[in-house]
């Protein structure tokens, strides 16, 4: 095992949750949302900081899919971002995604968006994800559990990233859907 374990340098990461597509089980993508965070609780060495306000998304890129409903998971912990993206992955195979052509409509989408400051290129998961700072649907939940982020590679704050992204379709959702 590969996870790394040390309560004194623990660290922030930033998982955004999508999905647009209903489980094969039937739960909305609302709820496999709801289901993904109580699955992203039960990972070693890592606890939930705060969960996002839903919010309601076009695709992105424009595809003619169902919207996206969009959230973002802060969790506090010290572990391999490989091995993360290996668990994060086991929770999309589990709502039942299944990698087929990029972009393509799912039931549940998991990504990585920051680990701390960690900045890497390669292997994978490229760290801060390399289009989180272009989508509104990540940087508005992203202000919700961590108004003070800053991209790690620019060194930017939310307030002057979110202009760019302003013309983005997105709607928050209410908060018993």
């Amino acid at each position: 095992m590969t996870m790394l374990q040390s309560a004194s340098s623990r660290t922030d990461i930033l998982i955004a949750v999508g999905a647009n597509l209903p489980r094969e089980s039937g739960e909305t993508a609302a709820e496999t949302c709801l289901w993904a965070v109580e699955q992203l609780a039960r990972i070693e060495g890592l606890s939930v900081v705060a969960v996002s306000d839903w919010y309601e998304s076009a695709p992105v890129p424009p595809s003619g899919q169902p919207p996206y409903v969009n959230g973002m998971v802060r969790l506090s912990g010290q572990v391999d971002p490989a091995w993360l993206l290996d668990r994060l992955h086991g929770i999309e195979a589990a709502a039942g995604r299944r990698r087929t052509v990029a972009n393509a409509a799912r039931p549940l989408d998991l990504d990585i968006i920051a680990m701390g400051d960690l900045v890497r290129t390669a292997p994978d998961p490229i760290l801060p994800h390399p289009r989180a700072t272009q989508r509104a649907f990540v940087l508005l939940p992203l202000r919700d559990v961590m108004p003070d982020w800053r991209d790690p590679v620019s060194g930017q704050a939310l307030d002057a990233l979110l202009p760019a992204v302003a013309g983005q379709e997105i709607t928050r959702r209410a908060a018993a859907d």
